[in-house]
């Protein structure tokens, strides 16, 4: 089963193509890949940590994390995930998930079978090298999440994750004139950054007052770009988005 995208449009050639020059060739093989489509609810389980599964999910719409639970019960979301997100990609090597995948919104994934990526990066080395260059990113991007958790203050822990994932989203087509759909609640944010809801409202109380900020249901703006950047000590050169770089 197909999602019904132009293959310029296709999440997975978005997100490829912020980090990686593709050729049409590549992107119409990216798009023609056979996978199957799901609609998942709010919350919804998609990878369950120990799985060894034989395909890797692709998100296409909507907001996802990576996360663990600890023993007690408590709950460190690792990543964000947006649309052209394969958080598992690494399942194709590694067999084992280390993490579990959810939805943090109505998502649409797809899940794309091993031996598919398999053939894809055999036919397409490129392609292969993109899926590699991904991971690096991916890498560096968790090693700037440690630092902004063991390191920051909760002030400057939200304002550095407010200013990713809107370089993020638009670096994919999903944001303009620093303006975006953020359909992550505080619970989910006090997950991510190490600190309780009560927490993170004073601090998204704090921002807003004092112009940083603007927020509306899911909705969040940013009017004043460069102050954000300043308060979350935020550079995007881990995200390694060349042309994304100096605005989001």
């Amino acid at each position: 089963m197909h999602a019904a995208y132009h293959f310029n449009d296709h999440p997975l050639t978005r997100k490829l193509e912020s980090i990686f020059t593709l050729t049409d060739d590549e992107r119409q093989a990216l798009s023609s890949l056979p996978m199957q489509v799901m609609a998942t609810k709010r919350g919804q389980d998609i990878v369950h940590e120990g799985d060894r599964p034989s395909r890797s999910c692709l998100f296409l719409e909507g907001i996802g994390c990576t996360y663990k639970v600890t023993p007690e019960g408590k709950r460190q979301i690792v990543a964000f995930n947006i649309p052209g997100s394969i958080p598992d990609l690494h399942s194709f090597h590694l067999q084992t998930l280390d993490a579990s995948v959810a939805a943090l919104d109505p998502c649409k994934v797809a899940f794309i079978p091993h031996e598919v990526l398999q053939d894809l990066c055999e036919r397409h080395p490129r392609i292969m090298a993109a899926f590699w260059r991904k991971s690096l990113v991916d890498a560096a991007v968790y090693r700037e999440w440690v630092v902004n958790i063991g390191q920051r203050e909760a002030y400057k822990r939200m304002a550095h994750l407010l200013c990713e994932m809107m370089i993020r989203l638009n670096a994919v087509g999903l944001a303009s004139d620093h303006s975006c759909d953020l359909p992550i609640t505080q619970t989910e944010l006090g997950d991510a950054l190490g600190i309780t809801t009560v927490h993170v409202n004073r601090v998204l109380q704090k921002m807003r007052a004092e112009g940083l900020i603007q927020t509306k249901g899911t909705a969040l703006t940013i009017p004043d770009w460069y102050r954000l950047q300043e308060a979350g000590e935020f550079d995007p050169d881990y995200l390694h988005l060349g042309h994304n770089k100096a605005a989001a």
